[in-house]
């Protein structure tokens, strides 16, 4: 959790809008958010920077971050966890997710995937960001 200065009013999802895979996965996202307790903020949009400048733009490029009306930010699996409590259509998985012990192998696994989301959903953007997003280290 890293405290950030921005205080949403609701649940604020902040994610890469240029990446394929990040973008369909948002897109569940919002089909399980059924009362509309999230808004969805692509990393790239002026306000990122302007409301949650304790976040950087490399720390956002490697996880999605959730920032809490109280300001807190939860990256990656964390945000994962979080968003398990604040969805009812994934509370069956928030035991899962709050196994004790279990975080870091969520976390790894989330590493794993970001990493590897231009290759898991292909490099054929049509902005062609997606190329240059896969050559990062």
């Amino acid at each position: 959790m890293i405290p950030t200065s921005g205080r949403p009013t609701r649940d604020t999802v902040l994610y890469d809008g240029m990446c394929r895979f990040c973008v369909s996965q948002i897109g569940t996202l919002r089909r399980l958010d059924r009362r509309g307790r999230l808004e969805f903020v692509s990393l790239h949009d002026d306000r990122v920077a302007r409301e949650f400048p304790e976040l950087t733009h490399d720390m956002l490029l490697e996880q999605m971050f959730v920032v809490a009306p109280s300001g807190s930010a939860y990256g990656g699996a964390e945000a994962l966890r979080y968003l398990s409590r604040q969805l009812p259509a994934l509370w069956l998985v928030a035991p899962l997710l709050h196994l004790p012990g279990s975080l870091p192998l969520w976390q790894a696994g989330y590493r794993f995937v970001a990493r590897n989301r231009y290759r898991i959903a292909g490099r054929s953007c049509t902005d062609g960001s997606c190329s240059i997003h896969a050559r990062r280290p």
